[in-house]
Formats: structure tokens, sequence, C-alpha cells
């Protein structure tokens, strides 16, 4: 009497890889937002450059470059959000056909996916670290000195942390299928 019961659906105890999917989760939604940001901010520069440009004849300078520089930090900030929410681009043809026939065999193809997008993303992550830093060091810039620069180690960074949160939620995707907390996976 006045003992509370609680329920867990999956008739499991919780995991601990549940307080690192939750964590996971939360930091790749702010990640998205933040190149939800971006774009709007890219929105509001492109449109001041081009009133600038055909109302006062004075563009704004670096609009170019600002925006080759955020198109590659906005696509790794949303890609891991994208991936969680089951939208990356993919052709899921076979799966869909293995999926009738057998849910092992897809369980254990839909793995292999995730584990060549995780090696995929390692190797991004290996070859980008030190590109990073030289970019950090060096104070490597874009633009011309004197009109317009712009530092390139900010979307260099955003890049890695994108690209490590993808990496991130295919092993969430792995732990996910495997504990059974996603039947779409």
């Amino acid at each position: 009497m006045g003992q509370r019961v609680t329920s867990n659906p999956t008739n499991r105890a919780p995991r601990a890889s549940g307080f690192f999917l939750r964590i996971l989760d939360a930091v790749t939604a702010l990640a998205n937002v933040s190149g939800s940001l971006l774009i709007l901010a890219l929105v509001g520069l492109i449109a001041a450059d081009v009133a600038g440009r055909n109302l006062f004849n004075k563009p704004i300078s670096g609009v170019p470059e600002m925006v080759s520089l955020s198109i590659v930090a906005i696509v790794f900030l949303q890609a891991p959000q994208a991936l969680r929410a089951g939208r990356f681009t993919r052709s899921d043809g076979l799966i869909e056909v293995l999926r009738k026939r057998s849910n092992a065999l897809t369980k254990w193809l839909e793995t292999a996916f995730d584990l060549i997008g995780l090696t995929v993303l390692s190797a991004i992550l290996y070859a980008h670290w030190p590109i990073l830093v030289r970019a950090w060091v060096r104070n490597d810039f874009v633009g011309a000195v004197g009109n317009f620069t712009a530092p390139t180690w900010p979307v260099k960074a955003m890049l890695f942390v994108g690209a490590g949160l993808l990496a991130l939620q295919f092993i969430a995707r792995i732990i996910r299928r495997w504990e059974g907390r996603d039947e779409s996976l």
C-alpha cells in the first residue's frame, strides 16, 4: 500500500547507454539549431547585401566568402540531426526488400552500413584535425587584406564538431538497434 510502481514498457532495466543517448541527442539538437540560426543569418546578410548593392551601390564586403564558408558549416551542423531523425540521404530499396524477408539480416546489414559510415567519419575527423589546428595556429583567413578578412578556424571547428556528432550518431543508431530502443532502425 503506498508503494509506487513505475512502468517500464520494455520490461528491461535502464541501461547506462540511455544517459549517453540523451546527452548526444541534446547536443545534436543544439548543433541543428545552430545550423538553422546560421541559415537565418545568411539570409539576412544576403538580403542586406542585395539591398545595399541595388539601393546604395554599396555591397557588403565579404558576403561571397561568408556564404561559401557557412554552407560547409551548416551541412556538418545539421547532418547529425538528419541521421538521428532518419532523414539522412540513402537508397533503401534493398533494405526494404530484405526487411520483408528477414529482420535479422536487415538488422545486420543496417549495422554494417552504420559501421561504414562511422569509419568514413572517423577518417574525416582524423584527416581534419591537423587542418583545424593549422588554421588556428596560423590564423588562416579568407578574403582580401584591407577589404574583408574572416578566420577559417571557426568553420573548420564546426566541421569537426559536426563530423564528431555524426560519428557518434552512427554509434547511437547501432546501440538503439541492438538494445531494441528503436524498431525503425
